[in-house]
């Protein structure tokens, strides 16, 4: 059994599972060598090539679980509103109440994410035993708030003017979420046939609604989720918080695990969740500081959980509190996770 395995369950550990969300990404020599022969999106439909990227995290910084290098907005170009990289990620066309009965239906959406599976078994059969698998979705309302608006990401105003966008018509949230909901939950079965331990729930947008917004509007498409595919689905969701994530998440026993951002404490969590690991949660900013203070700073941040027995620590996976950012120095990656490894050895 894996260590993170160990900790979707609970068990006590004295060394954490360590992953971070973009451990595959721009900061990493390998990845910018492949991305120098290969356009992003080649980079994700190969399966060869994204199996490739997956895997250099794992063989350079031995990170104990390995996340399947995609993009969550895959399914949205699946069901017909095209998709270009602008680099950033651009819609062809915004999905609205006059044109989404012309979205394409969810056996023909789902056979364009086939990529996924076959790259998820090219993973696997590289993978150390060791080592965990686990894919990818983005949440339905991060979702559809890029389904709104065919807007450049790379543009400053994109996040603020799809905040507004999204909350004006909250009601048509939940009619393209019927539909969209069928084809993420085929888009995870598809991901675990190939060899996903764990789904993550990517939904960063999410910390934009409040607690009230979030319990009417998004809690009930993730309780069917976690319903469906009980200990093989986790969720993460940026600058939520407690009110959030207790009445839900935490407490809603088939989740196999929650990511949290660096605003949460982790052991609060932990004592309130009913589900499995708690990943997070050190701030990704941090990195960029000198050897000496990331040092200094991350031995503040590991101190409570250091005074934890291991059974209060159970399921704690060890993170970022988002994920890693651009032109981090790989060093310090190395150093955080010898930092952890050599402080709970």
């Amino acid at each position: 059994m894996t260590k993170f395995q160990k900790a979707i369950r609970r068990e006590p550990q004295t060394t954490p599972p360590i992953w971070f969300m973009r451990q595959a990404g721009r900061y990493h020599k390998h990845y910018q060598a492949i991305r120098a022969k290969h356009e992003f999106i080649e980079m994700c439909k190969n399966p060869d090539l994204a199996a490739e990227v997956t895997m250099g995290p794992i063989d350079d910084f031995d990170y104990d679980v390995a996340i399947l290098f995609s993009d969550l907005l895959f399914p949205l170009e699946a069901l017909g509103l095209g998709l270009r990289y602008e680099p950033g990620p651009k819609l062809d066309v915004a999905v609205s109440p006059e044109n989404i009965g012309r979205l394409r239906p969810v056996r023909e959406a789902l056979a364009d994410l086939a990529f996924q599976g076959e790259a998820l078994r090219k993973i696997r059969q590289r993978l150390p035993q060791d080592k965990s698998l686990i894919g990818f979705v983005g949440g339905p309302w991060t979702l559809f708030t890029y389904a709104i608006s065919p807007m450049d990401q790379n543009r400053p105003e994109f996040f603020s003017a799809n905040a507004i966008a999204s909350k004006r018509d909250m009601e048509f949230f939940a009619q393209f979420s019927e539909v969209l909901l069928e084809l993420l939950v085929s888009n995870i079965q598809l991901q675990i046939d190939g060899g996903a331990e764990v789904v993550m729930i990517f939904d960063p947008a999410a910390g934009v609604l409040s607690a009230d917004l979030f319990k009417k509007f998004v809690a009930p498409d993730l309780a069917k989720i976690s319903a469906r595919f009980s200990k093989r689905v986790a969720y993460y969701s940026k600058e939520t918080n407690l009110n959030h994530l207790s009445p839900h998440i935490l407490n809603d026993s088939n989740w196999a695990g929650v990511g949290v951002d660096h605003r949460m404490n982790v052991p609060d969590v932990l004592r309130l969740t009913k589900s499995g690991f708690v990943q997070g949660n050190f701030d990704q900013a941090l990195l960029f500081a000198e050897p000496d203070v990331l040092k200094k700073r991350l031995i503040e941040y590991l101190a409570p959980y250091r005074d934890m027995d291991p059974s209060q620590r159970a399921g704690w996976v060890c993170g970022l509190g988002h994920g890693v950012l651009p032109q981090t120095p790989e060093a310090n990656v190395k150093l955080f996770i010898e930092t952890v490894r050599t402080l709970f050895r």
